[in-house]
C-alpha cells in the first residue's frame, strides 16, 4: 500500500504545530512528518505534542541526527513515545548535516562507523537488553531501559550515499530518502539497500519513505522556483510536484512505482496556508493515489527481503 504523508516544516514557528496537527487529524491524513533541523525545532518534543494533540494521526520523526544525541537518550525518548502512543509513531536516525554537527562540536571522523554502532546499540536497548559497549563512538556500561517498548520498534535510517544506503539495508528496518530524490535515484537507492540486505541475509520488510517537494495554489510555480534556487537544483523536473490534486497525485504515483512505500509531500517554507496544505493532501490528493502504484492488489516494483543532501556518506 502506498502511504501518503505531509511535512510540518521546522521553518514554521512551533506554535503553528497544533493547528496543523488538528487539521491533519481531522482531515484523515495518513502521516505527518517532523524534522529535527539545527537550530530550529526538536523532533522528539514536537512529536510528543503532535501525538498528544491528535487521536489517530501517525507521526514520523525523520530524522534525529546521531552525532547530536547520546544513544541512551534516544532510546529513552523513543521508548517513551512508543509506550504512550503505540503504533502511531515512526522514528528515523541519520548522520545529520555535517556543517551543523561541526557547529556544535559533534562532527565525527567516520559518520558511517558512528551510525553502525549507534543503530546496533539503539536496537538492543529498545529490545530491553542490558548493554555494554566500548566502540569507537558508542560507549555504554551496563545500560538498560527500565521501560522498554512493549513491542518491537522499527528503526529507520536516513541515507543519501552508497555506503549509507547499503548500511541501511543491513542494519535498519526502513530507509528515508531526502526531498529532491528523482525516481531514477529512488530505484538506484533501493538496489543499494538490497545489496546491504543480501549481504546479511535479511528477508524482512524494508519500507522506503521519500520526501517529494510539492506546491499547490495560484502561486505554486513561483514558490517552487524559489525552492529550486534554495536547494540548488538545476531543474525541478523529476524533483517536485506542482499543480492541482490530479497533477500532484500523478507524480506521487510515479515515485510509488519507482519503489516508495511512503511518499511524504514537502511544502515550500513560504506556503501561505500550512493547515490547508495538509487538508489538500488528505482530502484531494489521497483519493487519487491507489493503494498500489498500478491500482492493483500487488506492487509493480520489486519488494526487497531504506537527510539532507549535505549529509556525509
Amino acid at each position: 500500500m502506498t502511504t501518503l504523508g505531509a511535512v510540518f516544516l521546522p521553518q514554521l514557528p512551533p506554535e503553528r504545530l497544533r493547528a496543523v496537527v488538528r487539521a491533519a487529524d481531522e482531515a484523515g491524513l495518513d502521516e505527518l512528518w517532523l524534522w529535527e533541523d539545527c537550530f530550529l525545532t526538536s523532533g522528539i518534543a514536537s512529536a510528543a505534542a503532535a501525538l498528544a494533540w491528535s487521536d489517530r494521526l501517525r507521526v514520523g520523526v525523520g530524522l534525529l541526527p546521531v552525532p547530536l544525541r547520546n544513544v541512551a537518550l534516544t532510546a529513552m525518548e523513543t521508548a517513551t513515545l512508543y509506550r504512550l502512543f503505540p503504533d502511531r509513531v515512526h522514528v528515523g536516525v541519520g548522520h545529520g548535516v555535517q556543517e551543523w554537527m561541526g557547529q556544535v562540536g559533534a562532527r565525527v571522523e567516520s559518520p558511517v562507523s558512528l551510525l553502525r554502532e549507534y543503530v546496533t546499540a539503539l536496537r538492543a536497548l529498545l529490545a530491553g537488553r542490558r548493554l555494554t559497549r566500548n566502540g569507537r563512538y558508542v560507549r555504554l556500561d551496563e545500560v538498560a531501559l527500565d521501560w522498554p517498548p512493549a513491542a518491537p520498534v522499527p528503526i529507520r535510517v536516513g541515507a543519501v550515499g552508497p555506503r549509507t544506503l547499503r548500511l541501511a539495508g543491513e542494519i535498519a528496518d526502513g530507509t528515508i530518502l531526502t526531498g529532491g530524490t528523482t525516481p531514477d535515484r529512488l530505484r538506484a537507492a533501493r538496489a543499494l539497500v538490497e545489496e546491504g540486505r543480501r549481504a546479511v541475509g535479511r528477508t524482512d520488510p524494508h519500507p522506503v519513505t521519500v520526501y517529494l517537494h510539492a506546491a499547490t495554489g495560484p502561486d505554486a510555480d513561483a514558490r517552487m522556483e524559489r525552492e529550486r534556487a534554495r536547494w540548488g537544483y538545476d531543474s525541478t523536473t523529476d524533483r517536485a510536484a506542482t499543480g492541482d490534486a490530479a497533477t500532484i497525485a500523478a507524480e506521487v504515483r510515479r515515485w510509488a512505482a519507482a519503489g516508495a512505500d511512503t511518499v511524504v509531500l514537502q511544502p515550500t517554507p513560504d506556503d501561505p496556508d500550512p493547515e490547508g496544505f495538509v487538508r489538500f493532501v488528505a482530502q484531494e490528493v489521497r483519493p487519487l493515489v491507489p493503494a498500489t502504484p498500478d491500482g492493483s492488489t500487488g506492487r509493480t516494483c520489486p519488494r526487497p527481503p531504506g537527510e539532507s543532501p549535505t549529509a556525509t556518506d
